[in-house]
């Protein structure tokens, strides 16, 4: 008598795979209930809803009452002002979304036609859009496992093999003869990058540092804001970020001159005259509507305490994570993270579209990690390092609903 061998190893295999299934199946039946526990909710929940109370339309108002409803009045100026009160930074210049902000954080940075910025293939694609917007190339480096933020290692180590600091004192890449002008390392889902060691490796080899800080409003690193390292930093107030404007963003700097320039570049470059319409060079409409900044203006009063909850989510979820053998993406050491979307490492990509198959289907918003940078059309042949971290983790991260909570903060959480 003779055995189909292979046969029956498929069979096996088969077998293995179907109870594999049924275990992340299991895995993800209690996640939907430990969420639907915290948000107390049989309806559908989203990954990341705005929170809304009775001043954000008191604010509103105001603004609509007083007539200024573009991007002139007090209500732009008080929540730039409210900005760079909660950051630290000197200055704060409000712009329609996140990606203008970037936008025009490039520009200030130097980046111009025709030149590199480096940056993380694990990201929003907003960040590399900008960077195209300026006819400059994306180049992708690997992100750390811990922070889910640029690598200082890998990027140092791309810079020592590929580039070279010239006579004219700007950093070339020998590959490509194109100058490398910026970097721009992105603080994934709230949590900082290691933005001092990035920083210091950017010195060393004289490229300009601009923050993505698009997720990470309320986030510090070493006691300072995160945006607060690079010479720029972008922010972000979509309808799905800690707080929201319903659209718009903000520049951060502490550079006078650049925050001049920025506010020139964002209103169509227009120059200051009674009556005539003067622009000195090609300029943006880019300037945030008091409508929206008056709402920001109410968000803003409620932002300390959105991050107390939030980390008490955090908190929970990683208890609950903790009974299981998958682990919950922690705040990386040495910093404090907003959590604007907490997240956990599944067992590996099978697993991880099994629970986002399941959850989705049960009304539960579960998200993967971005497609990767490098494997999007319009980037797929842009110059990268080896990115065996972002393989690794865009394989495993699920995010999960992360809205502000219907729980009372307690004042031991508070930072």
């Amino acid at each position: 008598m003779t055995t189909n061998r292979p046969f029956l190893q498929l069979r096996i295999a088969d077998r293995s795979e179907a109870i594999m299934t049924q275990e992340s199946e299991r895995f993800a039946q209690g996640l939907i209930h430990a969420i639907r526990t915290l948000y107390e909710t049989d309806a559908f929940i989203p990954l990341h809803a705005p929170s809304f109370g009775h001043r954000d339309s008191e604010h509103v108002l105001a603004a609509l009452e007083s007539g200024f409803v573009s991007s002139v009045g007090r209500h732009v100026d008080d929540f730039e002002a409210a900005l760079c009160d909660f950051t630290g930074s000197r200055f704060a210049v409000a712009t329609v979304n996140g990606t203008a902000a970037l936008h025009v954080a490039l520009l200030l940075a130097g980046v111009r036609a025709n030149e590199e910025v480096i940056t993380q293939s694990i990201t929003f694609v907003a960040t590399c859009n900008a960077i195209h917007y300026c006819g400059a190339h994306p180049v992708f480096v690997d992100i750390e496992r811990e922070t889910l933020g640029l690598s200082p290692d890998s990027l140092a180590a791309f810079l020592e093999r590929h580039a070279e600091i010239r006579d004219d004192g700007l950093c070339w890449n020998r590959d490509t003869g194109r100058v490398i002008r910026a970097c721009v390392p992105m603080h994934t889902c709230g949590h900082p990058a290691r933005v001092d060691r990035i920083a210091a490796v950017c010195a060393q080899w004289n490229l300009v540092l601009v923050e993505d800080a698009a997720e990470s409003l309320g986030s510090f690193y070493q006691d300072r804001h995160t945006g607060r390292y690079g010479q720029v930093a972008a922010l972000s107030f979509n309808g799905n970020k800690i707080i929201t404007t319903g659209g718009g963003g903000m520049i951060l700097t502490d550079d006078e001159a650049l925050a001049r320039r920025a506010r020139h570049l964002t209103t169509t470059a227009k120059q200051p005259h009674p009556y005539r319409f003067l622009h000195d060079e090609v300029g943006f409409n880019y300037r945030l509507p008091a409508l929206n900044a008056a709402l920001g203006c109410a968000q803003m009063e409620a932002l300390t305490d959105y991050v107390v909850r939030k980390r008490e989510l955090a908190d929970h979820y990683a208890s609950w994570l903790a009974t299981t053998d998958r682990a919950f993406v922690r705040e990386p050491e040495g910093a404090v993270s907003n959590y604007w979307l907490n997240a956990f490492l599944a067992h590996d990509a099978e697993e991880r579209d099994v629970v986002l198959e399941y959850t989705n289907a049960r009304g539960v918003m579960t998200r993967p990690l971005w497609t990767p940078m490098h494997e999007l059309a319009p980037y797929r042949g842009c110059q990268r390092a080896d990115l065996p971290n972002s393989t690794w983790i865009e394989a495993r991260l699920v995010k999960i609903p992360s809205s502000v909570p219907p729980m009372a903060p307690s004042p031991t959480t508070r930072r």
